[in-house]
């Protein structure tokens, strides 16, 4: 094997393993958000949720090695993605409330919830650090990386799996790969995913087969809560080791993007978050060169926009494919039954 093949395997591997990096906060929120969409109860508060479940977990990781001084320190990172999981589903419960008990609009609710947060977040940051910006001057802690062992051998594979250096990767991005399949099966296996689902295509039918239409939907909106609060703890705790103030830069809004243009299945939305992903790794790769930053920062939304304008057009031509087959078999029925009715 050669020198330039080992160089160019090297290179494609550390590129996957960044877009892996940079995907995860980006896969976890759009599979949250696919689960609340096939409720009937789209979640347009994961990028405040995000925010909140950054903020407390790194907070609560900080305080966890000020208030326990005598505890391991491993400890320390898990009391922050408890604190963290714990708050972020919190706000989605509030979200559910406001829509289920209230009557609140979803859409305006979540929004709320995103500016909320945005506030809350810088308000609390200067009330605890002095800084408006970022918890610098906390000590807070990342959550442990795991190196997948036999892969040594294949150079290309561990950069892969292992990340650069062979350290692994941080146990979230395990966690949202594995978080795919594990939604597939939950959502098309389970007897609760075929209720969700129901829920979701047909809110009175479903009352009528006896399921319980809210408790379903509070479920779909806190489990989309939980996964896009480890998406936002990712942020803090494992592709930084600190808050900073909106640091989730769009990434809740990629992620509902990334379910519908994943036509609002777990594989398809892995892909358009991967897909997203991967563009802002390009976008920093560009910031090194003489590129103007609005430009580099506008790749992301334009890739969005674009991908979601192709997508709705081939849902259309999919919507007009159908309807002309059934035009065409109706006359084709008719002209069997008539013929039926003269015999």
């Amino acid at each position: 094997m050669s020198i330039e093949l080992i160089g160019w395997g090297t290179l494609f591997g550390t590129l996957i393993a960044a877009i892996l990096r940079a995907s995860t906060p980006i896969i976890l929120p759009a599979l949250g958000g696919l689960v609340s969409d096939l409720a009937g109860s789209v979640n347009v508060a994961l990028e405040g949720i995000m925010l909140i479940a950054a903020f407390f977990g790194v907070v609560a990781s900080a305080y966890s090695a000020i208030w326990l001084p005598t505890v391991p320190t491993w400890i320390h990172p898990w009391v922050g993605l408890v604190a963290g999981l714990s708050a972020g589903v919190l706000v989605a419960g509030l979200l559910a409330m406001f829509h289920l008990e209230l009557g609140a609009d979803l859409i305006v609710a979540g929004i709320g919830i995103n500016i909320l947060a945005a506030g809350l977040t810088v308000f609390l940051l200067v009330s605890i650090t002095g800084d408006k910006g970022s918890t610098a001057t906390l000590t807070s802690f990342a959550l442990p990386s795991l190196h997948i062992p036999f892969v040594d051998r294949i150079p290309v594979l561990d950069t892969i799996l292992n990340g650069d250096g062979s350290a692994g990767h941080n146990i979230i991005v395990y966690v949202s790969l594995l978080a795919a399949p594990a939604l597939a099966w939950l959502l098309y296996r389970t007897r609760f995913g075929l209720r969700l689902r129901a829920v979701g295509e047909n809110r009175d039918a479903a009352l009528a087969a006896g399921i319980s239409v809210k408790r379903m939907q509070y479920a779909a909106v806190l489990l989309s809560g939980l996964l896009a609060s480890l998406g936002g703890i990712f942020l803090g705790m494992g592709y930084l080791t600190l808050f900073q103030a909106d640091m989730t830069g769009g990434r809740g809004f990629l992620a509902l993007a990334a379910v519908f243009l994943g036509g609002r299945r777990p594989l398809g939305t892995l892909v358009a978050a991967l897909v997203f992903g991967a563009s802002t790794v390009f976008a920093a790769r560009l910031g090194a060169y003489e590129i103007p930053s609005q430009v580099v920062f506008m790749i992301p939304p334009a890739l969005t926009i674009i991908a979601l304008v192709f997508f709705n057009i081939r849902r259309k031509r999919k919507i007009d494919r159908r309807i002309s087959h059934v035009t065409a078999t109706l006359p084709q029925a008719g002209k069997a039954k008539r013929g039926v009715a003269q015999s």
